[in-house]
């Protein structure tokens, strides 16, 4: 007989009460983060509610219930003496669009915007299928507010430097599709940056394609366009020195078709930079990862669904390395390097290339 172990529920009570508590905090903080309370708290702060609230332009009464709650999550300190809240800056480092592209506060948004379809998801996990991308209305703004901020936090400075060849084979004029694009702000950084060069942005969304258009637009730029396409039906034939996929093949239906769609488009000796989560394959590897139940989170809720909606592989954020170099080999791609940035502590890079032709020809 297995006998029951008191100290151990009543600790394992405790870490689901501060499950708990986290869960309401990480509610607060979206909305924080939404209004700008966060960043007027750093800014304005130490103050008192009548103060913080003329800076963020919102009701007092909101805002002291918000601020009483992320005083009692240890994230803003209070001091009963002068009625002042604050925000130290060493937690504001990770709070707040100041902060750079690791905004944490920002990627909580995207939990409070999945428990919309928990409801619906309940049923797929009776019935099997998925949730397309319709029934994600915020997905893409969050996505591309997200992605923008770690675009302009290392793209041209610690990215493009990082890969091997280009910045130089941007400088001197390459041809360059970047897959699922979303908003194109990626695109739009590096045409700006690299004049001579020609950059071309595919997605499934015409709504983000429209936005990508509108930045390009105002920039004033002419080396960047964008087009509504799905890219598991490419369908180009050597046309680009350089692929890139930022955060998109593991959310495809058909990731295998994408990739073999990608080594076709490339020309012979053509390069592919693809971004996806820093994970390895297989649970039993990622257990040390600080965020591992959150990308399984977004997996279960987002990622995999919108796959399997339109009957595909259902991939799943956490591929990780293992499966995602087997899958670029058998794409057709070789030289597989995985490389891993500063400026983005949540992904690997991935260095392809596709072989020139006087490589294929060799046994």
């Amino acid at each position: 007989m297995t006998t029951f172990d008191r100290d151990a529920a009543k600790a394992f009570q405790k870490r689901m009460i501060r499950v708990r508590e986290d869960a309401a905090l990480n509610l607060l903080l979206g909305i924080g983060d939404e209004l700008g309370l966060l960043d007027v708290l750093a800014r304005t702060g130490p103050a008192d509610t009548a103060t913080l609230a003329a800076a963020a332009g919102v009701d007092e009464r909101y805002l002291r219930e918000w601020l009483d709650g992320i005083v009692a999550g240890d994230v803003a300190t209070y001091d009963p003496a002068t009625g002042h809240y604050a925000l130290p800056a060493e937690r504001a480092a990770c709070l707040t669009p100041s902060g750079g592209p690791v905004n944490l506060a920002r990627s909580m948004k995207m939990l409070t915007m999945l428990a919309g379809v928990e409801p619906e998801l309940r049923e797929r996990f009776r019935d099997g299928g998925g949730l397309g991308y319709d029934r994600f209305p915020r997905f893409h703004e969050l996505m591309a507010e997200d992605a923008a901020a770690v675009h302009d936090g290392g793209l041209l400075d610690v990215v493009v430097p990082a890969v091997p060849g280009l910045h130089d084979l941007l400088t001197r004029g390459a041809t360059l599709a970047d897959i699922g694009c979303g908003a194109g702000h990626a695109i739009n950084l590096l045409a700006r940056a690299y004049p001579a060069s020609r950059f071309v942005g595919y997605d499934l969304g015409a709504e983000p394609i429209e936005a990508a258009r509108a930045e390009a637009a105002a920039w004033g730029l002419t080396n960047a366009t964008f087009e509504v396409r799905d890219v598991a039906e490419l369908d180009e034939d050597e046309r680009y020195d350089v692929v890139t996929a930022f955060d998109a093949i593991h959310d495809q239906a058909f990731p295998d078709r994408v990739l073999a769609g990608i080594t076709a488009a490339l020309r012979p000796g053509g390069l592919l930079l693809m971004v996806d989560i820093k994970a390895q394959s297989g649970v039993e590897h990622n257990l040390a990862l600080p965020w591992v139940t959150y990308l399984y989170t977004i997996s279960l809720m987002h990622c995999m669904t919108v796959s399997l909606a339109d009957g595909g592989a259902g991939l799943g954020t956490v591929w990780g390395r293992q499966v995602a170099v087997r899958m670029l080999e058998e794409a057709g791609l070789s030289d597989v390097e995985v490389l891993e940035i500063r400026s983005d502590p949540f992904n690997y890079f991935y260095v392809a290339r596709k072989a020139a032709e006087r490589d294929a020809l060799l046994p």
